[in-house]
């Protein structure tokens, strides 16, 4: 069947991807070996047979409008689909696998990580980890500098979650729900506990990690953000609070599933509080997930069973 005028090609969604990558044209014409003014040409052609603008185009560059966001999720997935056709039906090499992952500070998370890296088939791909803050998360996924974020939520903050979602077009998906547990150093005199309660952690040094200028007790990765503290410690990475947990018997609260390969010499001890951790995901709310996303949540899903947690989905 011959192509049309309104057409859009493959070629377009793959000049239009790398573009959206880049945040530049030009930088994007020399990864593709084409001549600027032709990329140039192609993404003009391609909003005009969108029939709405796509990029925002500025001497620093070019980002993407709010219909640029959503259409490079849809074209991600058709270049997806079309590089699996041609691997199981043309015999061609796996192509170039792409994944964009944020989330919270979760050892779970960068299990997962590893096992899908290790297990993919490509001979090449460019995946992305990000842990980082919570406002950032949302962000990442909002203009799918990230295919798929990973947070928690709990009665305290899920209003203020819930709206922040929605206002980006997302959507959370429960994954499991965590008894709270402080992380301490092997050393540390509550190692050894089956609970700790509040009042053993009143002398202790609290870390939790900074959330930059979105400072809010609703955006805190922790629970009981609210909870004053005689020390407090704030930190901008998981290495840097473990650090802290041996070298000064600080804790932190999180969900308890801690990997021995990852993080040896921390252990995690439950916390004796009424309140629970609902830990998912959150993606478009209008955009299918790709194969490779879907793979990275299927190893969420099997490292977090592996820990004796019930799966939510």
């Amino acid at each position: 069947m011959p192509r049309t005028a309104n057409d859009i090609t493959l070629q377009q969604l793959r000049y239009f991807i790398e573009v959206a990558a880049e945040g530049s044209i030009s930088a994007a014409a020399d990864i593709l070996y084409v001549a600027q003014p032709t990329l140039s040409a192609a993404m003009k052609d391609l909003e005009a047979r969108v029939g709405r603008a796509l990029l925002v185009r500025s001497a620093r560059g070019v980002v993407l409008t709010t219909d640029g966001v959503e259409f490079l999720g849809y074209a991600r997935q058709v270049v997806e689909q079309v590089a699996l056709l041609e691997q199981r039906y043309v015999g061609r090499p796996p192509s170039r696998r792409l994944l964009g992952v944020s989330t919270q500070h979760y050892s779970f998370a960068v299990e997962a990580f590893v096992r899908m890296v290790e297990a993919t088939d490509a001979g090449e791909y460019e995946f992305s980890l990000r842990e980082t803050r919570t406002w950032d998360i949302i962000e990442d996924v909002r203009t799918l500098r990230s295919e798929v974020g990973i947070l928690y939520r709990n009665t305290f903050n899920q209003n203020v979650i819930g709206k922040l979602l929605r206002d980006a077009g997302l959507a959370f998906h429960p994954l499991f729900i965590a008894e709270p547990h402080i992380f301490v150093a092997r050393g540390n005199p509550l190692a050894s506990r089956a609970r700790a309660t509040l009042d053993d952690l009143a002398d202790l040094p609290r870390l939790t990690f900074d959330q930059g200028a979105n400072n809010s007790f609703y955006l805190a990765e922790e629970i009981l953000s609210t909870l004053s503290s005689k020390r407090e410690i704030r930190v901008s990475d998981r290495a840097t609070i473990f650090n802290l947990m041996t070298g000064l018997d600080g804790y932190t609260i999180s969900t308890g599933i801690i990997s021995d390969d990852l993080d040896p010499a921390i252990v995690a001890v439950p916390l004796d509080v009424d309140e629970r951790i609902e830990i998912g995901w959150i993606a478009h709310a209008s955009i299918p997930l790709t194969e490779q996303a879907q793979r990275y949540l299927a190893e969420v899903r099997a490292v977090v069973s592996g820990f004796g947690v019930a799966v939510l989905g």
